[in-house]
């Protein structure tokens, strides 16, 4: 601005320069000058102040600034000014006259790149859907357009374009086989924003691979994406290291990809997509998360029910949850018909397309209709010919025999280990979590052996909630005789030839029956396990750190203060902690040998589940052992464990640990905290802000954050108050 002009009257004659619409005027000299070879200083410098006008008017006014230079209002004027430009650019060469587009790309780059994207594109899109329908010459200004953006700026334009476009058909239109000619691009669409990102939407990624789809030259590059996400989707190390996020992406674009893929190309790389199923499926099922288990399954069936269209398909046994994320993935393998998905064509010849489908329509329909009609007479007959009218037996009297289950403990067993009479045996595993509660002594008299035929037992008819009433029955042993069937299971749990489900049953019955031994027993009568949900029960699809979430909340919610007029309500009446005396045989055993190797059984190898299931159940029983002798010990062993395991590559795994820090910090006395163990909590604080920053598991980040503040709470609490 010069100097001879107040800001104000300066910012008030620019202000009428935009509303006259000299801003395409100024745009279109250019245009014309770089066709003769102007001055390209003149031309930078110019490019500079068009896109950042309303940064120097603000600037200059100190905020106050006209209306107009709003960039919200600004650039959409901007956009006005350029699609004044092209018209005149599309005159000009109706009337064979030279000009160049390469300035308007360079606004058009920059102010992409300024992230002003929604605002310029929201104004040009349209335009141009309309422009480029039927008018070659209108699509050729259209590539053009984009094609001479520098590459320095290819990439926010690219996705601009992928953003607001409404449908493949109209991004193949606009941008015409950009990806073939310009490898910036190519870059940003095959990789960039496929593999390098994976905050964009599902329609983004249809846009973007329908885009590859829709043209012979660009087909190739289908492949070659859909062969580079099955790579990643089959890596075990991506599988691990990438937040279920991303894999969700990923596999998403796997799905797109392949209901695009036709006949002959699903041929020529059958092998090669079975060969990237079988080793990605592997990745996922021996995940410890169950959202990646269950996003390998259905990418697995999808791929499977693509290639083997005549026979047989990949079906799991284990079922998983058909929630709106899961049809939604299912829903990606089916593609709309053709003469929706590419209306590239101008709208005349489109409309004959749409009619000539019609009639096929129509008589599918008629054939349908006229197949084979059932009189009423010919149902009847039918109904008559069948065995449907005999009279059933009068069973209004009939009782359901019931065996009697056994009054003894001892009388259990025997039914359990050798009766071949299934009414009784069912009759016995219903009865005995009730049996052994009423008969204490009994129970303590034969308690390691039930706890061991417990373990055991296997389901021998089919007998509604077995794996919860076995439960039941092993947490009522547990809490009976704590401390003989406590050194039993956790001395199995490192044994030889026990099946995983067989070591993580022994973690959920030490884990609830830690719960029931810590909740005071009102009125003298013990707290009937079946009456609380057994929350961190290892069924198909549980996820335990969501439990564990829930116990911390809970935790902090009750350290909170509240104030509240009107009469207080009636506190329970208090009894003794039973796990205080227990916690030790129940916590120690398991956190000493989890770094042997067993020769079925490897924790830090292949195993990793089954570790990321004992460190949450130490986190849990750590949280329990609050007010105890033996939490500053337990809390000491604990923080050299976590320590010990804290760059594991698993995210279940160091959820557990970072959940392990809370227990720790909310259990363990403050002044016990600082005094035995202030080198370790200044390392873990240190590693705890690695996680916060690094970690690329959103539930990580978010338990060290709540780790830190924790933190920072008993450091409050123990500042001296000044005098």
């Amino acid at each position: 601005m010069s100097r001879s002009f107040h800001p104000s009257e300066a910012a008030e004659v620019l202000e009428q320069f935009l509303q006259e619409g000299r801003l395409s005027a100024l745009m279109w000299d250019v245009c014309q000058q770089q066709a003769q070879a102007g001055s390209p200083e003149l031309q930078e410098a110019l490019l500079s102040k068009v896109v950042c006008l309303p940064d120097h008017v603000s600037n200059t006014l100190q905020g106050k600034n006209p209306p107009v230079f709003f960039p919200q209002n600004y650039f959409p004027l901007l956009g006005g000014a350029i699609m004044q430009v092209l018209q005149n650019i599309s005159d000009s060469l109706r009337g064979g006259l030279d000009c160049s587009i390469s300035f308007v790309s360079h606004v058009l780059g920059k102010v992409c790149v300024h992230g002003r994207q929604k605002e310029i594109l929201g104004v040009l899109v349209p335009r141009l859907m309309d422009l480029t329908k039927s008018d070659c010459i209108w699509q050729r200004i259209c590539w053009r357009l984009v094609e001479c953006v520098p590459d320095r700026w290819m990439e926010a334009v690219v996705l601009g374009f992928v953003q607001r476009t409404p449908g493949a058909d109209v991004l193949s239109r606009l941008l015409g086989n950009l990806v073939v000619k310009n490898k910036k691009a190519q870059f940003v669409v095959t990789q960039k924003l496929l593999l390098l990102q994976y905050c964009h939407t599902t329609a983004v990624l249809q846009n973007l691979l329908g885009y590859l789809a829709l043209d012979g030259l660009r087909r190739p590059l289908l492949i070659k994406v859909l062969q580079e996400l099955l790579e990643t989707w089959g890596s075990s190390s991506a599988v691990k290291h990438s937040p279920p996020e991303q894999q969700q992406y990923i596999s998403k674009a796997i799905l797109i990809c392949l209901s695009h893929l036709k006949e002959p190309e699903i041929e020529s790389c059958r092998q090669e997509l079975l060969t990237s199923m079988m080793e990605g499926v592997k990745c996922h099922l021996d995940s410890s998360l169950p959202q990646i288990r269950r996003l390998g399954m259905i990418v697995a069936e999808s791929i499977s029910s693509k290639i083997n269209t005549d026979g047989p398909v990949l079906k799991f046994q284990v079922k998983y949850e058909e929630d709106d994320e899961a049809r939604e993935l299912k829903s990606l393998l089916v593609q709309t018909p053709p003469f929706c998905v590419v209306p590239s064509l101008p709208d005349d010849d489109r409309d004959e397309k749409a009619d000539a489908a019609l009639p096929l329509v129509l008589e599918s329909d008629k054939k349908s209709h006229t197949a084979a009609p059932v009189t009423p007479q010919e149902s009847s007959d039918a109904e008559l010919d069948s065995d449907d009218d005999l009279i059933p037996y009068d069973m209004s009297e009939d009782r359901e025999l019931k065996t009697k289950a056994p009054v003894y403990i001892r009388d259990c067993i025997e039914v359990l280990t050798g009766s071949e009479d299934m009414d009784k045996w069912e009759a016995t595993v219903k009865a005995l979590e009730s049996l052994v509660r009423k008969n204490p002594a009994a129970t303590r008299e034969v308690s390691v052996e039930l706890a061991k035929i417990l373990l055991h037992l296997e389901e021998k008819t089919c007998i509604e909630g077995f794996v919860e009433l076995r439960q039941r029955a092993q947490v009522a042993v547990l809490t009976t005789d704590p401390i003989p069937v406590a050194k039993y299971l956790t001395s199995q749990f490192y044994s030889l030839n026990y099946s995983l489900r067989q070591r993580m049953d022994i973690l959920d019955v030490l884990v609830l029956a830690a719960r029931e031994l810590s909740y005071p027993k009102s009125h003298g009568k013990t707290k009937h396990s079946g009456a609380q949900k057994p929350c961190i029960q290892l069924l198909p699809g549980s996820d335990s750190s969501k439990d564990w979430r829930k116990i911390v909340d809970e935790r902090i919610k009750s350290k909170t203060r509240r104030f509240a007029m009107g009469p207080s309500q009636g506190e329970p009446a208090s009894s003794p902690n039973e796990f205080s005396s227990v916690a030790g045989h129940f916590f120690f055993p398991l956190i000493q040998h989890f770094d042997r190797p067993l020769t079925t059984f490897d924790l830090l190898g292949e195993d990793h589940f089954v570790l990321g299931r004992l460190v949450h159940t130490l986190a849990v029983l750590m949280y329990l052992a609050v007010n105890t002798v033996a939490v500053t010990a337990m809390g000491k062993a604990l923080l050299e464990f976590v320590w010990a395991l804290r760059f594991h590559t698993d995210s279940y795994v160091r959820q557990g640990l970072l959940s392990c820090i809370s227990s720790l910090l909310l259990s363990v006395p403050a002044q016990h905290l600082l005094e035995d163990m202030t080198e370790e909590l200044l390392e873990t604080q240190s590693w705890l802000g690695d996680v916060v920053e690094k970690d690329p598991d959103g539930d990580c980040r978010r338990l060290a954050l709540q780790n830190l503040l924790l933190m920072e709470n008993l450091k409050k609490k123990l500042e001296p108050v000044p005098s």
